[in-house]
């Protein structure tokens, strides 16, 4: 399994995985992504940005995500506490292909962005999710993120959590 830099020319593999994904949630009465967002235009800027990338096994796309080192502004007004203050790597929009589900998937790629971070020289991590999103929560905490509080990240409360690697 690998981590592949997303090209605007593949913008359309990436919304069909963001939509599988938006259906998912909805599917289990999480409101997470159901107002537009991430949209189009928020998967171009990723892409645009070199930030987005495919999760592939083989020659099979399974998932996308945006992997950002520039940091995140709606972190700096964070109604808790951040357990480090150095540089760290934002995982958004994480989603994967309705076949690529139950197979401890975001397991494998949180394993795949440590190493990635750390050839960039950045150990530590934040990621933020909906507090009805129980599942996204149980695999934060499953591996090794820790609740650190709340954020206001498109138009809702979002729960933070970060890690040291």
């Amino acid at each position: 399994m690998e981590l592949i830099k997303a090209k605007l020319n593949e913008l359309d593999k990436a919304i069909e995985i963001i939509n599988m994904a938006k259906e998912h949630l909805r599917e289990q009465k999480i409101d997470q992504w159901q107002n537009g967002y991430p949209d189009e235009e928020c998967i171009k800027n990723d892409l645009r940005n070199e930030k987005g990338y495919f999760v592939k096994d083989h020659e099979n796309i399974l998932g996308y995500l945006c992997i950002d080192f520039d940091s995140e502004p709606a972190y700096t007004d964070l109604k808790g506490k951040w357990n480090y203050d150095e540089s760290y790597t934002v995982v958004h929009r994480m989603a994967f292909k309705h076949n690529a589900r139950g197979k401890n998937l975001a397991d494998k790629v949180f394993r795949l962005l440590e190493e990635f971070s750390k050839l960039r020289g950045v150990h530590y991590f934040r990621v933020d999710t909906d507090s009805d999103n129980k599942k996204m929560q149980h695999i934060l905490k499953k591996n090794g993120f820790v609740y650190c509080g709340k954020i206001w990240f498109d138009n809702s409360e979002k729960i933070a959590f970060d890690k040291k690697i």
